[in-house]
């Protein structure tokens, strides 16, 4: 544990305020059903979603005054943080109208642009003040997702965070779990306006290319499981984690930033596993195994050994059909795997040249301590304004050789995620989630025949393949033809794009 964190606890103590509720906006958290189920068969949760605190329209408590507008904050509500947090509330939040957040069923859907808002990002709540807690290990999670209207530079995500249950209600929070507040992430984010519920507002600075977002000198560090994080051109999965237990307020080294990256109490590269990063640029994606253009589901299983968590596994489900994770096809990844165990995250990061971070903290076992205590699901959909989400659907760094191992992680170019250019142009996307189940092992889902190399079946979209598709490259069988507009261009011997 790191003494910033330990100073930081102090100076909450001195807050007379907490965080404060408005009254402007009612607040009704849509219902988002889940299923718990066993070999007996799965019962339904009535549990909703809440939009996260970050979001929420802050405002004076005696009036609509803004205390921060755009990346900003009011210098006369708030020139403190004390003053700031005694004097602003988070209001209640129009889900539809402002943040294009809907449910039907069980059915979660996020658009990405609504008006003037970008993005969002919910929490599953177990009733009008906790959060529903997740404790996974020797459990698996289950989902749908429909990912066709998501492209490059987008991340529909569902993940976990070793958020507090309430929220962090306390002294100095009022707002709690109704209100969507205590995030945190392994990447100790310093965006969060309030932590613990004191303003962060110290060193304050509007971001150079988010005209909605800042950072203060607070990050937020917690354990983080990353069950799906894609769009319709690539996906990953994985654990992060912290030498830390629940939310952790940092500052200075222990946050991890820059040159510190791997001086922080938090694992921020994560041990992924992405098929297309792995070697299978085959597997998912438009018209692939797991064919993006239409609805399929995610089953993540939480393998436990003698109470320790020893494996991450993957499989899906589409058209009736199980298909298994894909291979890895990296060399210095030996035997060919499937799944996430320490041995794969210490081959993979030797194969790929990368600093062993997640090992470092703790692996798998760590992973699996955070998931025993429980975890908070959340929800989202963003765009990348630090990396242009390069790092999941691209190449990444965008100047390193595509030939070495573990650079490309998706068939994207490396302008495709600019932040303006999809904030103006792929305004309309979304992604919808479904169907959530969590419970005991292979309960979750329906089983029938399985599949390694048989894409879906369904009526083909198109002969040709899709803008930013693959369309050549050494080994290529698929289309090379592209849909009209775009022409196949080769970006390396392995790959060309449609673009």
């Amino acid at each position: 544990m790191f003494p910033a964190a330990s100073l930081l606890s102090l100076c909450f103590l001195a807050v007379a305020y907490g965080q404060q509720v408005g009254t402007q906006v009612a607040e009704n958290h849509p219902m988002l059903p889940s299923q718990k189920c066993t070999a007996s068969g799965c019962t339904t949760v009535q549990t909703s979603v809440v939009l996260d605190s970050n979001w929420r329209w802050l405002h004076s408590v005696n009036s609509t005054t803004n205390c921060y507008t755009g990346n900003t904050w009011d210098q006369t509500l708030c020139p403190d943080a004390k003053t700031c947090t005694a004097n602003c509330a988070l209001d209640g939040a129009d889900y539809s109208g402002t943040y294009g957040i809907t449910t039907s069923g069980n059915a979660l859907t996020l658009k990405f642009v609504t008006g003037a808002n970008i993005g969002s990002r919910v929490y599953l709540l177990a009733n009008q003040t906790n959060y529903q807690m997740f404790q996974l290990l020797n459990q698996e999670f289950t989902f749908d997702v429909d990912m066709s209207n998501l492209g490059c530079g987008l991340n529909g995500a569902l993940y976990l965070s070793e958020m507090p249950s309430n929220g962090g209600m306390s002294s100095t929070n009022a707002a709690g779990a109704k209100y969507g507040t205590g995030y945190c992430d392994s990447q100790c984010p310093h965006d969060l306006k309030f932590i613990n519920g004191v303003a962060n507002i110290a060193n304050w600075t509007g971001s150079a290319n988010d005209t909605n977002s800042g950072a203060g000198s607070m990050g937020t560090c917690c354990n983080e499981m990353d069950i799906w994080e894609a769009n319709k051109n690539a996906a990953a999965y994985t654990p992060h984690v912290c030498n830390a237990t629940g939310l952790t307020p940092c500052t200075g080294t222990a946050c991890g930033d820059d040159s510190d990256r791997y001086n922080g109490i938090c694992d921020k590269d994560g041990c992924d596993f992405n098929s297309y990063r792995m070697g299978d640029q085959t597997f998912l994606g438009p018209g692939k195994t797991v064919d993006t253009n239409s609805k399929f589901t995610v089953v993540t299983q939480f393998i436990a050994t003698g109470g320790t968590l020893t494996e991450i596994r993957r499989l899906y489900v589409q058209n009736g059909k199980v298909i298994t994770n894909s291979n890895t096809n990296i060399p210095g990844i030996s035997p060919a795997v499937n799944s996430i165990t320490d041995a794969f995250c210490n081959q993979q990061k030797e194969a790929f040249g990368d600093t062993n971070s997640f090992e470092a903290r703790g692996g798998l076992a760590a992973m699996g301590q955070a998931l025993s205590r429980g975890m908070v699901l959340a929800l989202s959909i963003w765009d990348d304004h630090a990396a242009g989400m390069y790092w999941l659907d691209s190449q990444y760094p965008t100047d390193s050789d595509a030939s070495q191992p573990g650079v490309l992680r998706g068939p994207c170019n490396t302008t495709s995620g600019d932040p303006k250019t999809v904030e103006s142009t792929e305004g309309s996307n979304q992604v919808i989630f479904s169907n959530i189940k969590f419970g005991d092992l292979n309960t979750t889902y329906s089983t029938g025949p399985s599949s390694t190399t048989t894409p879906p079946t369904g009526p083909p979209t198109s002969s040709c393949a899709s803008h930013y598709s693959q369309c050549g490259g050494i080994g290529w069988t698929g289309a090379t033809c592209c849909v009209s507009g775009t022409t196949c261009q080769v970006l390396n011997p392995y790959y060309s794009q449609c673009l």
